[in-house]
């Protein structure tokens, strides 16, 4: 069994967008809000997002079981769209890729943002060292978002 992190490429856009679906369908039903971003996200929009981002994926016998997505600005790296596919949760895929996210930029400190509601995203993101440090709605979303980061 073969399981390995590395680059993902656009040609990995429409599957990391089909594990992006339906890995944040639970937040979703958290929130009562089947309206936000990942689950509006096309394939173009993704693609795009190899632009300005370094997008990682996670393959175990050549399927992609998640994903994460990072961009620099400044002196921090900001963390995005942490997912993993439903059925491959609570495995370590999460933590293997922000350990890996953490190791390409460990010069940087990084940030990020969950759902304020989502206790679970927000005890993973504690044991890896992260803490909040405000709570801030983000235009057109109705979720109030828990900001996070370690320096």
């Amino acid at each position: 069994m073969m399981n390995k992190i590395m680059e993902a490429s656009v040609g990995d856009a429409s599957e990391i967008l089909a594990i992006q679906k339906a890995a944040y369908l639970s937040e979703a039903e958290l929130y009562n809000d089947y309206t936000i971003q990942p689950l509006h996200q096309q394939v173009h929009d993704v693609e795009k997002e190899f632009d300005d981002r370094l997008i990682l994926k996670y393959v175990e016998n050549g399927n992609i079981l998640g994903s994460i997505r990072a961009f620099v600005e400044g002196d921090t790296c900001h963390i995005q769209k942490l997912m993993v596919d439903p059925q491959a949760q609570n495995k370590g895929i999460g933590r293997a890729l922000m350990e890996e996210i953490e190791q390409r930029f460990s010069d940087y400190r990084f940030e990020l943002f969950t759902g304020s509601k989502s206790t679970k995203n927000i005890s993973f993101y504690e044991k890896l060292g992260f803490t909040g440090y405000k709570t801030e709605k983000i235009p057109r979303e109705e979720t109030v978002f828990l900001f996070m980061k370690k320096e």
